[in-house]
């Protein structure tokens, strides 16, 4: 989808039951089709580079979970326009003297550079940084903790799925995970939670890893209270698992795939129940 000058559509789409049927609620953050006008005038490379950053048809992963009573919260906008798996503090250019690890490798709340390439002829100013955040992120990450909260409160419990694709690791003499469960080292779910995603991975015969590359970022940090019964964890998926050569389209294992995925879901969710709740211990 190129940028249009079409009306925006709202910041995320709600999917799922207005009152939580599952402690399940799962976030896609990057699979946004939505590229606002002003990026024609600012990006300095072909728009399909702006679309490698996007988690391509993640939402259509989410499907069957969702038909089977989970919440999901669904970004709408690039990722090129704003990234709602980082934070506040990773708003600053790659040069600013208070940019952050990941602004100054180019992957801010704005990226800009990708494979070393700089994204944009202008980079957005504090003004416009603030006025995306105010209207997307803000707002998107408010409908996932309400989400939770009221999954928590029907349920005792509740579980943040943030759904994502990332591109084949090659990695030189050894089996490439297709999977990485993240949950930041522990921090942001009990561990049978990632145990239990990675039991349904193997069953699948698809190679999987911890936290490496990828142990999660904004979303499960901010959102993830395992104190609080609030269990949150990342799933990065192989997009050649259901992309089609190129990496653009669905392939003819799309359906598959969302049926893995609303299974690993549905496996973490299980694990929350030997997991010690917090108000039985008050």
């Amino acid at each position: 989808m190129t940028a249009t000058s079409h009306p925006a559509p709202p910041p995320f789409v709600r999917l799922g039951p207005p009152v939580p049927q599952t402690p399940l609620v799962i976030a896609v953050p990057h699979a946004g089709r939505h590229y606002p006008a002003q990026i024609e005038a600012d990006r300095a490379v072909a728009h399909r580079i702006l679309e490698d950053l996007e988690d391509r048809y993640a939402d259509r992963l989410v499907i069957p979970a969702v038909e089977a009573g989970a919440v999901a919260i669904v970004a709408t906008h690039a990722r090129g326009w704003i990234d709602l798996n980082r934070g506040e503090e990773d708003a600053y250019g790659p040069d600013a003297a208070a940019a952050s690890p990941r602004a100054r490798a180019g992957l801010g709340l704005v990226p800009s550079r990708i494979a070393g390439r700089p994204l944009w002829r202008r980079f957005p100013d504090e003004a416009e940084m603030r006025a995306r955040i105010e209207a997307l992120h803000t707002v998107y990450h408010q409908a996932v903790a309400e989400a939770l909260a009221a999954a928590k409160a029907e349920h005792g419990m509740a579980l943040l799925v943030d759904c994502h694709s990332m591109p084949p690791l090659g990695r030189p003499g050894r089996a490439a995970p297709r999977i990485v469960i993240g949950d930041r080292h522990g921090i942001t779910a009990g561990a049978a939670v990632a145990e239990a995603a990675e039991a349904v991975c193997r069953r699948h015969g698809l190679p999987v890893a911890r936290n490496a590359p990828y142990a999660g970022a904004f979303t499960i940090q901010h959102h993830g209270r395992p104190a609080e019964d609030i269990h949150a964890v990342q799933v990065e998926m192989d997009r050649t698992l259901y992309l089609r050569d190129g990496l653009r389209e669905p392939s003819g294992a799309m359906e598959g795939m969302a049926a893995f995925f609303a299974e690993l879901c549905w496996e973490a969710v299980d694990s929350l129940a030997g997991l010690p709740q917090a108000r039985a211990a008050e």
